[in-house]
């Protein structure tokens, strides 16, 4: 963790990520939210007796569905407002990822390259992301940054294999990549196309283990 003296620079650039995640997800996970209530309803209908015909087995499958839709809605909506003040900031000092009170830098210092990930979602959007290779051992369980770490093969075979993967909304792709290039264009590394969801998990299991449980 940083110390809290240390805190962006009042220039930085700020990626509201949270506010575009609700802003995207929220009329998504209520849409499903609404279908998870009707199948409560019919259920109670059903188990009340006052359906009208009999019940059949694809009817009760739909009941299982809808309420199924309904649970993903609930916790989509639970997710994006817990990130809704997820941010990143980029100064002269680094990359700031901040999550509502707590926050942490990856220090432009610390990098031995930056480079430019993104994959097709769909047949017209793209996911981004950029990768910070470090030049020396990272923290891969750190309270605010374990969740970004990968362990991948890299660009170059002098890179390391752990780096940050930091997902960023595609509208602001220009703007990350001109910011990372006006502080360190010495080590940025371009960009590259890589596969279908590229941007893949934390390791969950692992850094549970590490830490046996005492940071989310």
């Amino acid at each position: 963790m940083t110390p809290h003296s240390l805190s962006p620079a009042p220039d930085a650039m700020v990626i509201r990520t949270g506010r575009r995640s609700v802003m995207v997800g929220l009329p998504c996970s209520v849409l499903l939210i609404a279908v998870g209530a009707v199948g409560v309803v019919g259920a109670a209908i059903v188990t009340t007796g006052n359906q009208k015909g009999e019940s059949t087995v694809a009817g009760f499958a739909g009941l299982v569905f809808t309420l199924a839709l309904g649970v993903l809605g609930v916790f989509l909506f639970l997710s994006n407002w817990a990130n809704r003040r997820s941010r990143i900031l980029v100064d002269h000092t680094g990359l700031w990822v901040a999550n509502g009170n707590v926050r942490n830098v990856i220090p432009w210092q610390t990098l031995a390259g930056v480079g430019l990930y993104w994959s097709k979602l769909g047949r017209s959007q793209k996911l981004y992301s950029l990768e910070l290779f470090p030049n020396g051992p990272i923290d891969r369980d750190d309270p605010v940054l374990w969740t970004l770490v990968r362990d991948e093969e890299p660009l170059h075979p002098d890179l390391p294999r752990l780096r940050y993967r930091l997902p960023f909304p595609a509208p602001y792709r220009q703007e990350v990549v001109s910011a990372v290039q006006q502080y360190v264009p010495h080590i940025w590394l371009g960009e590259s196309e890589r596969a279908a969801g590229h941007i893949g998990r934390p390791d969950v299991k692992g850094h549970r283990q590490r830490t046996q449980g005492r940071t989310p």
